[in-house]
């Protein structure tokens, strides 16, 4: 058996072009073929070209097959998508939760008599909503064509749930008329709604924006994929402590790091730095955000 590597459509180019791929491959001194290298008469295999995927892994050594899940296959075909249609970029920028966290702290008692779990999530959730109406731009679509761009009136804010049945993306509507509170109470029914399955269609489609928060989980940043038609995607990963100089006095402060992919269609370098610079200030003292 060839130990050479290549997929099934090389293989099958190379036998109808009548090229040795094995005495190629020693001619190149190479372990891996591909359609490029088995002469000037080969092309490349088309865009799409899925045969790099058909392998026989089991030739090398024992395996297990698992089936991708209904909701995870879905997921795999957007994300696939938008990852190849949007030129994405990423701005990495963090903010000082100091004062959430103090806040969280004074309301622990009102949030228990309320019955609902007051989280950092439902403050950024809130600073969010406040951005997009400051900066409408992100708030919009872009049609399939690129010519026409949907400035939306409303503020939903998608939050990205894993779940044992795949990646799901309940909206929060309204978010910008809601009350912290609200917005608190709202996290943790869709939370617990997905973790169930019982979300319903119509509750996760028309976002204006989504939130895809690592910060229980852990990590310092990463780049989020824009879940189309949406503009902007915001990432959020765990807080950390960092040292700041309060002149000859180092002093510890809760960062948390916020990452936003967005498409660089409509979205340029200083749009992004501007709307995160707005974010950024909101979190550092959320009580401007709650007027």
């Amino acid at each position: 058996m060839s130990d050479i590597i290549a997929s099934p459509s090389t293989r099958r180019m190379a036998l109808e072009q009548g090229v040795d791929i094995d005495a190629r491959a020693r001619e190149l001194g190479r372990k891996t073929m591909g359609p490029e290298d088995l002469g000037a008469s080969a092309t490349p295999a088309p865009a799409g070209d899925t045969s790099y995927w058909d392998v026989d892994h089991s030739a090398y050594g024992p395996v297990t097959t698992e089936p991708m899940g209904r909701f995870a296959q879905v997921a795999a075909r957007n994300l696939g998508a938008a990852n190849a249609l949007i030129p994405q970029v990423t701005h990495h920028d963090h903010a000082d939760v100091s004062a959430i966290e103090r806040l969280r702290k004074a309301w622990r008692a009102e949030a228990q008599a309320r019955g609902v779990k007051l989280t950092a999530l439902a403050f950024h959730v809130m600073a969010l909503a406040r951005c997009l109406r400051a900066f409408p731009r992100f708030n919009a679509s872009l049609s399939a064509d690129g010519k026409t761009l949907t400035l939306k009136e409303y503020v939903h804010i998608g939050i990205a749930v894993d779940t044992p049945h795949g990646l799901m993306v309940p909206v929060i509507r309204n978010a910008d008329t809601k009350g912290l509170w609200g917005i608190a109470a709202d996290l943790a029914d869709l939370a617990a709604r997905a973790q169930a399955r019982k979300i319903k269609p119509d509750e996760m489609g028309g976002a204006s924006m989504t939130i895809s928060n690592l910060g229980g989980i852990g990590g310092t940043a990463f780049t989020p994929i824009v879940n189309p038609p949406e503009l902007a995607i915001l990432g959020i990963t765990r807080t950390q402590i960092v040292t700041q100089w309060d002149g000859d006095t180092p002093r510890p402060v809760p960062m948390v790091p916020l990452d936003l992919s967005y498409d660089h269609r409509v979205i340029n370098g200083a749009d992004a730095a501007k709307f995160m610079s707005h974010m950024t200030q909101m979190i550092k003292d959320p009580r401007r955000m709650m007027v």
